[in-house]
């Protein structure tokens, strides 16, 4: 059934930026697709939500895996009708051990979510948009700091965010003629569960081990609620939101 609500999917939704997002979103006045490999946290993330949760579908998905993805997006497309935004968020991190230690496993699981996934998503996103009417849509990526500068020891995550950048241009051009925009959102230290390690201390390109400043995970919900929000004749390339006081600025 088509719905008078725009229609969002996050991925990821099940915690952390995702779940923040989705709830925002939801607010906002979008009907929300919540996908992501945990079921127990997508039916948390739906019943923090206000009123109306028939406006919520949660669909357990692994992105890393084409079957998945596709079974996501023809069931969203069966439940609303279309797809006016997609929040490509989901992603996951390695251990922080030098390069020469990583298994090989360890790289492909990140390469698989973070990168595949976004690209399998992105895909299906696409050819909804494209044949919908009004035809179009927005895609956000969830890109990182990490999409800039490295961390020690973080290869396969930061090698993923450096690509997020090269796809988010890449469907900004392609994307062009057929009215699909896409924007990166680029987050530093916001509070979750991926950064309570920024709490305790973490390593610095000097051998340092310093406590970093983090924030508040809505203000980067309202901020894809913003950049979800423009009309389809305008849009955010790039956006970084971060703790104003994290090392990143000025070499640390």
């Amino acid at each position: 059934m088509a719905s008078p609500r725009k229609i969002a999917l996050v991925t990821g939704a099940g915690s952390g930026i995702g779940r923040a997002a989705s709830l925002a979103l939801h607010a906002a006045g979008y009907s929300v697709v919540l996908a992501g490999r945990r079921p127990e946290q997508l039916q948390e993330t739906a019943a923090r939500a206000r009123a109306p949760q028939e406006e919520l579908l949660i669909v357990p998905t692994d992105v890393s895996r084409p079957d998945h993805v596709r079974a996501l997006f023809a069931l969203t497309k069966e439940t609303f009708g279309r797809l006016d935004v997609l929040f490509n968020n989901a992603g996951i991190n390695a251990p922080g051990i030098p390069m020469e230690d990583l298994r090989y496993e360890s790289w492909t699981e990140v390469v698989g979510v973070n990168l595949t996934g976004a690209f399998l998503c992105a895909q299906e996103a696409i050819r909804m948009m494209k044949a919908q009417q009004p035809r179009g849509g927005r895609i956000i990526n969830n890109g990182s700091l990490s999409a800039y500068v490295p961390r020690p020891n973080s290869a396969p995550y930061t090698a993923t965010k450096h690509a997020i950048t090269g796809l988010t241009k890449c469907i900004s051009l392609d994307g062009r003629d057929y009215d699909v925009a896409c924007s990166q959102i680029d987050v530093g230290n916001a509070i979750t569960e991926m950064s309570e390690r920024m709490a305790a201390g973490v390593r610095q390109a000097n051998g340092t081990t310093i406590v970093e400043p983090r924030m508040d995970v809505r203000h980067v919900a309202d901020a894809v609620v913003f950049m979800a929000n423009l009309p389809l004749d305008a849009n955010v390339q790039f956006m970084t939101v971060m703790a104003t006081k994290m090392p990143y600025v000025g070499r640390g």
